[in-house]
Protein backbone atom coordinates (compact mmCIF):
# COMPACT_ATOMS: atom_id res chain seq x y z
CA UNK A 1 0.00 0.00 0.00
CA UNK A 2 1.33 3.36 -0.73
CA UNK A 3 1.97 5.80 1.95
CA UNK A 4 3.37 9.44 2.75
CA UNK A 5 6.62 8.49 3.61
CA UNK A 6 9.31 11.25 3.26
CA UNK A 7 6.30 13.63 1.78
CA UNK A 8 5.76 17.26 2.78
CA UNK A 9 2.41 18.18 4.16
CA UNK A 10 1.38 21.88 4.66
CA UNK A 11 -1.65 21.75 6.59
CA UNK A 12 -3.22 24.67 7.40
CA UNK A 13 -5.27 24.72 10.81
CA UNK A 14 -3.83 21.60 12.22
CA UNK A 15 -3.45 22.66 15.76
CA UNK A 16 -7.01 20.71 16.36
CA UNK A 17 -9.31 18.49 15.25
CA UNK A 18 -9.25 17.08 11.55
CA UNK A 19 -6.27 19.11 10.17
CA UNK A 20 -4.40 17.86 12.91
CA UNK A 21 -5.66 14.61 12.36
CA UNK A 22 -5.14 14.00 9.68
CA UNK A 23 -1.43 15.56 10.44
CA UNK A 24 -0.86 12.05 12.89
CA UNK A 25 -2.40 9.97 10.00
CA UNK A 26 0.37 11.12 8.00
CA UNK A 27 2.87 11.22 10.78
CA UNK A 28 2.26 7.48 10.92
CA UNK A 29 3.67 6.75 7.45
CA UNK A 30 6.85 8.98 8.33
CA UNK A 31 5.66 12.26 6.82
CA UNK A 32 6.84 16.11 7.35
CA UNK A 33 4.33 18.24 8.50
CA UNK A 34 4.18 22.19 8.82
CA UNK A 35 1.38 22.94 11.29
CA UNK A 36 0.15 26.44 9.84
CA UNK A 37 -2.08 28.00 12.52
CA UNK A 38 -2.28 30.75 14.73
CA UNK A 39 -2.68 29.45 18.30
CA UNK A 40 -0.05 29.58 20.33
CA UNK A 41 -1.08 29.64 23.49
CA UNK A 42 -4.51 27.24 25.22
CA UNK A 43 -7.60 28.81 24.68
CA UNK A 44 -10.42 28.12 26.67
CA UNK A 45 -12.86 26.64 24.55
CA UNK A 46 -10.37 24.96 22.11
CA UNK A 47 -8.01 22.48 23.05
CA UNK A 48 -4.47 22.31 21.30
CA UNK A 49 -2.19 24.67 19.87
CA UNK A 50 0.58 24.50 17.31
CA UNK A 51 3.30 23.18 19.59
CA UNK A 52 1.20 20.66 21.41
CA UNK A 53 0.29 19.57 17.49
CA UNK A 54 4.01 19.64 16.90
CA UNK A 55 4.71 17.05 20.11
CA UNK A 56 1.73 14.76 18.68
CA UNK A 57 3.24 14.68 15.20
CA UNK A 58 6.29 13.87 16.12
CA UNK A 59 5.25 11.11 18.50
CA UNK A 60 3.28 9.73 15.79
CA UNK A 61 6.57 9.19 14.07
CA UNK A 62 6.55 12.27 11.85
CA UNK A 63 8.70 15.46 11.87
CA UNK A 64 6.80 18.43 12.32
CA UNK A 65 7.27 22.30 11.93
CA UNK A 66 4.84 24.43 13.94
CA UNK A 67 4.46 27.95 12.17
CA UNK A 68 2.31 30.97 12.82
CA UNK A 69 -0.18 31.50 10.37
CA UNK A 70 -3.33 33.34 9.65
CA UNK A 71 -3.93 32.33 6.21
CA UNK A 72 -5.80 36.07 6.15
CA UNK A 73 -2.18 37.44 5.40
CA UNK A 74 -0.43 37.22 2.04
CA UNK A 75 3.35 37.42 3.73
CA UNK A 76 2.86 35.30 6.28
CA UNK A 77 1.73 32.44 3.99
CA UNK A 78 4.28 33.29 1.38
CA UNK A 79 6.59 33.07 4.80
CA UNK A 80 5.58 29.46 5.84
CA UNK A 81 5.78 28.55 2.39
CA UNK A 82 9.55 29.20 2.14
CA UNK A 83 10.22 28.17 5.56
CA UNK A 84 8.77 24.49 5.08
CA UNK A 85 10.38 24.13 1.40
CA UNK A 86 13.61 24.53 3.35
CA UNK A 87 13.39 22.64 6.11
CA UNK A 88 11.99 19.47 4.04
CA UNK A 89 13.20 20.82 0.98
CA UNK A 90 10.26 21.06 -1.21
CA UNK A 91 6.55 20.77 -0.51
CA UNK A 92 4.25 17.73 -1.46
CA UNK A 93 0.67 18.27 -0.23
CA UNK A 94 -1.43 20.86 0.80
CA UNK A 95 -4.17 20.42 2.65
CA UNK A 96 -6.59 23.56 3.21
CA UNK A 97 -8.49 22.77 6.46
CA UNK A 98 -8.66 26.01 7.98
CA UNK A 99 -12.12 27.18 8.51
CA UNK A 100 -14.42 29.58 10.41
CA UNK A 101 -18.46 29.14 10.93
CA UNK A 102 -21.42 31.40 11.93
CA UNK A 103 -24.24 29.99 10.91
CA UNK A 104 -26.22 32.88 11.60
CA UNK A 105 -29.12 34.41 9.19
CA UNK A 106 -28.47 37.12 7.07
CA UNK A 107 -29.89 39.65 8.81
CA UNK A 108 -28.20 38.47 12.15
CA UNK A 109 -24.83 37.78 10.94
CA UNK A 110 -22.27 40.85 11.27
CA UNK A 111 -20.10 42.03 8.60
CA UNK A 112 -16.96 41.05 10.68
CA UNK A 113 -18.54 38.00 10.71
CA UNK A 114 -19.24 37.27 6.91
CA UNK A 115 -16.19 39.27 6.17
CA UNK A 116 -13.69 36.37 9.13
CA UNK A 117 -15.34 33.76 7.21
CA UNK A 118 -14.27 34.38 3.23
CA UNK A 119 -11.05 35.63 4.36
CA UNK A 120 -10.14 32.64 5.53
CA UNK A 121 -12.07 30.04 4.12
CA UNK A 122 -12.19 30.99 0.45
CA UNK A 123 -9.68 33.55 0.48
CA UNK A 124 -7.18 31.90 2.69
CA UNK A 125 -8.15 28.89 0.47
CA UNK A 126 -6.93 30.17 -2.62
CA UNK A 127 -4.28 31.90 -0.93
CA UNK A 128 -2.45 29.03 0.42
CA UNK A 129 -2.85 27.20 -3.03
CA UNK A 130 -1.42 29.88 -5.52
CA UNK A 131 1.51 30.59 -2.72
CA UNK A 132 1.62 26.52 -3.10
CA UNK A 133 2.05 25.97 -6.65
CA UNK A 134 5.36 27.14 -7.16
CA UNK A 135 6.42 24.18 -4.88
CA UNK A 136 4.28 21.70 -5.67
CA UNK A 137 5.43 21.63 -9.43
CA UNK A 138 8.07 20.21 -8.39
CA UNK A 139 7.06 17.36 -6.59
CA UNK A 140 6.13 13.88 -8.12
CA UNK A 141 3.07 13.48 -7.33
CA UNK A 142 1.37 16.68 -5.80
CA UNK A 143 -1.97 17.12 -3.75
CA UNK A 144 -4.31 19.77 -2.58
CA UNK A 145 -7.03 18.46 -0.47
CA UNK A 146 -9.48 21.41 0.72
CA UNK A 147 -11.86 20.05 3.53
CA UNK A 148 -14.75 21.82 1.76
CA UNK A 149 -18.57 20.59 0.57
CA UNK A 150 -19.89 18.99 -2.92
CA UNK A 151 -21.27 21.89 -4.96
CA UNK A 152 -24.81 20.79 -4.26
CA UNK A 153 -26.84 23.99 -5.38
CA UNK A 154 -29.85 23.22 -3.30
CA UNK A 155 -31.73 26.34 -1.77
CA UNK A 156 -31.81 23.97 1.52
CA UNK A 157 -27.96 25.15 1.88
CA UNK A 158 -28.47 28.05 1.63
CA UNK A 159 -31.75 29.91 3.37
CA UNK A 160 -30.65 30.03 6.62
CA UNK A 161 -27.22 30.96 6.56
CA UNK A 162 -26.35 31.74 3.27
CA UNK A 163 -23.45 33.81 4.25
CA UNK A 164 -21.55 30.45 5.58
CA UNK A 165 -21.95 28.31 2.64
CA UNK A 166 -21.00 31.10 0.29
CA UNK A 167 -17.99 30.54 2.26
CA UNK A 168 -17.82 27.20 2.00
CA UNK A 169 -18.96 26.62 -1.54
CA UNK A 170 -16.18 29.38 -2.21
CA UNK A 171 -13.60 26.84 -1.26
CA UNK A 172 -15.29 24.22 -3.34
CA UNK A 173 -15.32 26.35 -6.44
CA UNK A 174 -11.56 26.46 -5.94
CA UNK A 175 -11.37 22.82 -6.66
CA UNK A 176 -14.22 23.11 -9.97
CA UNK A 177 -11.48 25.65 -11.19
CA UNK A 178 -7.61 24.77 -10.14
CA UNK A 179 -8.06 21.50 -10.83
CA UNK A 180 -8.23 21.89 -14.70
CA UNK A 181 -6.00 24.96 -14.23
CA UNK A 182 -3.18 22.95 -13.14
CA UNK A 183 -4.04 19.98 -14.86
CA UNK A 184 -1.02 20.25 -17.19
CA UNK A 185 1.80 20.36 -14.52
CA UNK A 186 -0.12 17.38 -12.21
CA UNK A 187 -1.38 18.99 -9.11
CA UNK A 188 -4.45 17.11 -8.02
CA UNK A 189 -7.18 19.44 -6.66
CA UNK A 190 -10.07 17.59 -4.98
CA UNK A 191 -11.99 18.36 -1.75
CA UNK A 192 -12.98 16.14 1.26
CA UNK A 193 -16.33 16.23 2.94
CA UNK A 194 -17.81 13.96 6.23
CA UNK A 195 -20.89 12.33 5.51
CA UNK A 196 -21.63 12.91 9.19
CA UNK A 197 -21.41 15.39 11.98
CA UNK A 198 -17.49 14.91 13.00
CA UNK A 199 -16.49 15.15 16.67
CA UNK A 200 -14.92 18.26 16.41
CA UNK A 201 -14.25 21.74 18.95
CA UNK A 202 -16.77 23.29 15.61
CA UNK A 203 -20.11 20.91 16.50
CA UNK A 204 -19.27 20.91 20.39
CA UNK A 205 -19.26 24.87 20.56
CA UNK A 206 -21.71 25.38 17.26
CA UNK A 207 -23.76 22.83 16.86
CA UNK A 208 -25.49 21.38 19.36
CA UNK A 209 -22.91 20.98 22.49
CA UNK A 210 -22.14 17.22 24.01
CA UNK A 211 -25.73 15.45 22.51
CA UNK A 212 -24.21 16.30 18.83
CA UNK A 213 -20.62 15.22 19.48
CA UNK A 214 -22.44 11.86 20.76
CA UNK A 215 -24.47 11.78 17.21
CA UNK A 216 -21.06 12.25 15.26
CA UNK A 217 -17.68 10.45 13.86
CA UNK A 218 -14.37 10.54 15.53
CA UNK A 219 -11.78 12.98 13.15
CA UNK A 220 -10.21 9.33 12.39
CA UNK A 221 -12.64 8.48 9.56
CA UNK A 222 -11.57 12.16 7.66
CA UNK A 223 -7.93 11.62 8.12
CA UNK A 224 -8.12 7.78 7.29
CA UNK A 225 -10.29 8.67 4.13
CA UNK A 226 -7.50 11.94 3.47
CA UNK A 227 -4.80 9.37 3.57
CA UNK A 228 -6.52 7.63 1.04
CA UNK A 229 -6.97 10.22 -1.42
CA UNK A 230 -3.12 11.35 -0.95
CA UNK A 231 -2.02 8.34 -1.72
CA UNK A 232 -3.48 8.34 -4.63
CA UNK A 233 -1.59 9.13 -8.27
CA UNK A 234 -2.15 13.15 -8.70
CA UNK A 235 -2.83 12.82 -12.68
CA UNK A 236 -5.27 10.56 -12.44
CA UNK A 237 -7.50 11.84 -9.78
CA UNK A 238 -7.97 14.68 -9.33
CA UNK A 239 -11.22 17.01 -9.51
CA UNK A 240 -13.23 15.06 -7.28
CA UNK A 241 -15.78 16.25 -4.33
CA UNK A 242 -15.19 13.34 -2.45
CA UNK A 243 -17.10 12.01 1.07
CA UNK A 244 -15.36 10.41 3.51
CA UNK A 245 -17.41 6.87 3.40
CA UNK A 246 -17.42 6.40 -0.09
CA UNK A 247 -13.51 7.10 -0.10
CA UNK A 248 -13.34 4.25 2.24
CA UNK A 249 -16.27 1.92 1.13
CA UNK A 250 -14.22 2.38 -2.73
CA UNK A 251 -11.31 0.57 -0.62
CA UNK A 252 -13.61 -2.40 1.12
CA UNK A 253 -13.89 -0.67 4.22
CA UNK A 254 -17.65 -0.45 4.81
CA UNK A 255 -17.81 -1.53 8.67
CA UNK A 256 -17.70 1.96 9.98
CA UNK A 257 -18.81 1.58 13.49
CA UNK A 258 -15.37 1.85 14.96
CA UNK A 259 -15.31 5.54 14.10
CA UNK A 260 -18.43 6.65 16.07
CA UNK A 261 -18.38 8.65 19.30
CA UNK A 262 -20.78 6.48 20.78
CA UNK A 263 -21.00 2.94 18.92
CA UNK A 264 -23.62 2.01 20.65
CA UNK A 265 -25.84 4.06 17.88
CA UNK A 266 -27.66 2.57 14.74
CA UNK A 267 -26.27 4.60 11.63
CA UNK A 268 -29.16 5.92 11.26
CA UNK A 269 -29.27 7.73 14.70
CA UNK A 270 -25.65 10.00 13.38
CA UNK A 271 -26.09 13.64 12.75
CA UNK A 272 -25.95 13.97 9.17
CA UNK A 273 -23.22 16.78 8.20
CA UNK A 274 -24.57 20.19 5.80
CA UNK A 275 -24.42 20.18 2.32
CA UNK A 276 -24.79 16.25 1.90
Amino acid sequence: MADLSGKTLFISGASRGIGLAIAKRAAADGANIAIAAKTTEPHPRLSGTIYTAAEEIEAAGGKALPLVVDVRFEDQVQEAMEKTAAAFGGIDILVNNASAINLAGTESVSMKGYDLMHNINTRGTFLCSQKAVPFLRKSDNPHVLNLSPPLNMEVRWFQNHVAYSMAKYGMSMCVLGMHSEFARDGIAFNALWPRTAIATAAVANHLGGDLMVARSRTVDIMADAAHIILTRNSREHTGNFYVDDEVLAAEGMTDLNSYQVDTALDISELAPDFFV
